[in-house]
Order: structure tokens, then sequence, then C-alpha cells
């Protein structure tokens, strides 16, 4: 196993706010993910990689160890489930809330409730531990018009201001967790590079600990 770090990352938002918690650990990326077409990032260390993919895609890359480590959303881990996985920095960044939403002053529940989302295990877990039964139907994006087409009775999203449900005329309903990014680590990795993560992820938590 070579002595190369790998960091899988997603574009947008979390690498934005991941790249001070990165500086902080002397990693700078010598491309710009948002501009580079390469999927595989040089960084000032020779011998540290980002890899940019789907934010969905991150707790898979690093549980099978195509990654060493990796930062995603708690709503995707929960979703993964976190087989092969370390957690051990929250990293307070990309804050929002997993809710249950759904048409403003809608009334009483149907006895069978169907809900879109694409946190298919996430939902259904939540519901099973209420001892309800529901239909889940899953999206891949604009959860906000399933209600408005009787797709769905409720939703289940992220939810950072609101503005998105209420102009649509939804509003949530239910909070199932607060949601951050993560600092997530491969097992082996762990084991076998252990100085080298053990160091990297104590930089990350010392930057966590100065932007709070």
């Amino acid at each position: 196993m070579s002595n190369t770090l790998t960091i899988a990352l997603s574009k947008g938002r979390i690498f934005k706010e991941t790249l001070p918690l990165l500086a902080h650990a002397g990693i700078v990326p010598v491309d710009d993910p948002e501009t580079s077409r390469k999927l595989i990032l040089d960084t000032n260390q020779a011998d540290v990689k980002l890899v940019i993919i789907r934010a969905s895609d991150v707790p898979t890359y690093v549980q099978y160890g195509a990654a060493d480590l990796g930062v995603a959303g708690k709503d995707v881990l929960m979703e993964h489930g976190g087989e092969g996985l370390y957690e051990p920095v929250d990293l307070n960044i990309a804050r929002c809330k997993l809710m249950v939403a759904g048409p403003v002053g809608g009334g009483a529940e149907p006895e069978r409730m169907r809900i879109a989302t694409k946190y298919v295990h996430t939902t259904r877990r939540y519901y099973a531990e209420r001892g309800r039964q529901v239909e889940i139907i899953k999206l891949y994006g604009s959860m906000e018009l399933a209600p408005l087409v009787g797709l769905a009775d409720r939703i289940v999203d992220v939810v950072d201001t609101g503005n998105t449900l209420k102009a649509n005329g939804l509003e949530p309903l239910e909070h199932i967790a607060d949601i951050s990014s993560r600092l997530v680590v491969n097992k082996a990795s762990m084991k076998m590079k252990h100085e080298r993560v053990k160091e990297f992820i104590d930089r990350i938590a010392e930057a966590v600990g100065r932007s709070d």
C-alpha cells in the first residue's frame, strides 16, 4: 500500500467549505475543480491527491479503499449506513436539517402515506421506528413538485433556509436529523497508514476548533 493519501470530495458547497480546513492541514489543490475537467486533482503535496466525485458516492469510495478519507454530509452517511468507515470529526460545515415536509395546513395524514425522497433507507427507518408503514417513491431531484402534482403526500429532504419549500406551498413538519459534513476514514487506511492519517485528522480537528 503506497503512502499516498487520497481524499474524496464532492464539488460545490462542501468542497468550498472544506478548502480552508485542508489549507490548515497544509494541503492546497493545484487545480480548481470548478474549472478543471480532471477528476483526480494534484495538491501542493506530491503524496496527497483529491478525487472529485458525486456527494452520494463519497462513503462508497472510502469504504472500499479507493480513497483513504473523504468528506460527506451526515444525510449521505445515514443513507449509506456507514459500513467500513470511521467518522472521527464533525466538520461543522454545510449545515442543514433533514425534514419531513408537506403542504401548508395539509390536514390529517392519510392511513398509508406516500413519501417522495432520495433518502429511501433513512426514511424507511424513520417511519419504522414510529410503527408506520409508508410507501416510498424514490426521486433524484425537485422533491417539492411531488406533493403539488399528487405523486406523494409528503417529502423527506434536506432543508437549509426553507425558502424553496415556502415558494412551493410546503412547510417543514417533522425534524429527522441535524446535518453537517463529516470527515470519514477508511478502516484499513487508519491501520496501515496510521501515523499519516492520524496527523491529518488532528490538523483538521484543530482547524474546526479554530473556526467554531
